[in-house]
């Protein structure tokens, strides 16, 4: 099986906002790329903080941002379930980490990825066995 990568919002929020050309030209490759070699994946809570994040701060009209939502099932998504909270809540326990955060990380090792895309966590760090990696810096 192929290494898999989670790529947490703010790489699909990157993506759509073309307030910094570059950040939005890294996040378009590594989208177009795990699309590709079908290796992204996201999860529910991506997809809710992605339409949130779009259309009131980007100001995206809904049904683009609906659009956007749709485009993104090329990934794998994973369904926040009541057990993915329960780890999301011990991962922001255990590594001091909103919570957020912690369920981002819980979903990324239920999918069994490898690395964490996001540029919210430490470059680098390694939590729950997943490389984090922030591809802007």
């Amino acid at each position: 099986m192929a290494a898999r990568s989670f790529l947490d919002t703010n790489i699909l929020i990157y993506s759509v906002d073309r307030a910094d050309p570059a950040k939005q030209d890294t996040a378009l490759e590594l989208i177009a790329r795990h699309a590709k070699d079908r290796t992204g994946v996201i999860s529910t809570q991506v997809l809710q903080e992605f339409y949130s994040a779009a259309t009131r701060k980007l100001g995206i009209e809904p049904l683009q941002a609906r659009q956007h939502l749709r485009d993104f099932r090329v990934f794998d998504i994973v369904q926040v379930t009541p057990a993915i909270i329960e780890e999301g809540i011990d991962c922001s326990i255990l590594h001091q980490l909103s919570f957020w955060d912690g369920l981002i990380l819980a979903a990324a090792a239920t999918a069994k990825s490898t690395e964490l895309l996001s540029e919210d966590l430490s470059h680098e760090q390694r939590l729950q066995g997943i490389s984090v990696r922030n591809p802007f810096v």
